[in-house]
């Protein structure tokens, strides 16, 4: 359940509390974000949608560990990372965070195999670990006659398959997806859209996404407005149904 008044308890898998972002820029300050409140517990499925320069890509960073706020705290399963060491963040961004791009961010000199296995580069995995995390990977996103391919042999969908795939290759604790679709016609859009929703209802991921796209909020399990870096409204279609949980 999606909370946006503070009511949260401490069961919450994210918890954010008064959070600012202010910038200084030109001699002047830009307040970003407003004392956000924000609970989302494990499994749901968010969208946040708004004009741009709302705060929706910045809210983001702050979840995932890229930025810091001004003021305000945030915590992540257990852990308040608002206020952590470099390193030590950097580490917990890497046991729990899955980025996907508008722009894939893949390497072009890199096959799929080779791009979904990068994160795991960092871990203690052995080959024959990586290998079998990559394989699953790819096969969860529908590509595992695709490992050997390289990005500029791949469809746009494609692309971001993979980049989906890298991202939950870890197994993270939550997804961040900024865009995922902007840069995708629409049944590649679908198709991407399906895939996420499958990761939420049979993988029990955890996803948050930034999206200008009205039929692309529509998907997600709860839609919330940001506009002027305040939370306004928000509204909760149908979500996406429970069903059997399956570990990558």
């Amino acid at each position: 359940m999606v909370r946006v008044d503070g009511s949260g308890g401490s069961n919450s898998l994210i918890g954010v509390r008064g959070l600012d972002k202010t910038y200084h820029r030109g001699g002047g300050e830009i307040r970003v974000l407003q004392g956000l409140n924000l609970d989302v517990d494990k499994s749901d499925f968010v969208a946040f949608m708004g004009p741009s320069g709302s705060g929706k890509t910045t809210l983001l960073n702050l979840l995932g560990g890229l930025d810091v706020p001004t003021r305000g705290n945030i915590t992540v399963a257990g852990d308040e990372i608002t206020h952590m060491s470099g390193h030590k963040l950097t580490e917990w961004r890497a046991r729990h965070v899955g980025f996907v791009f508008q722009m894939y961010n893949l390497i072009p000199v890199l096959t799929a195999f080779q791009n979904v296995e990068l994160p795991l580069l960092l871990t203690k995995l052995s080959k024959a670990q990586r290998r079998n995390h990559v394989e699953t990977a790819l096969g969860v996103v529908g590509l595992a006659d695709r490992m050997s391919h390289y990005p500029r042999q791949l469809s746009g969908g494609q692309e971001q398959r993979v980049a989906i795939a890298r991202a939950i290759v870890a197994d993270p604790t939550f997804l961040l997806c900024d865009e995922p679709t902007g840069d995708l016609d629409r049944q590649s859009a679908d198709e991407i859209m399906a895939l996420i929703e499958r990761l939420v209802r049979e993988y029990g991921k955890t996803v948050l996404m930034v999206t200008h796209d009205p039929v692309v909020a529509r998907r997600a399990g709860t839609t919330l407005h940001l506009e002027k870096g305040v939370l306004v409204e928000s509204a909760e279609p149908e979500r996406v149904a429970a069903g059997g949980r399956h570990e990558i």
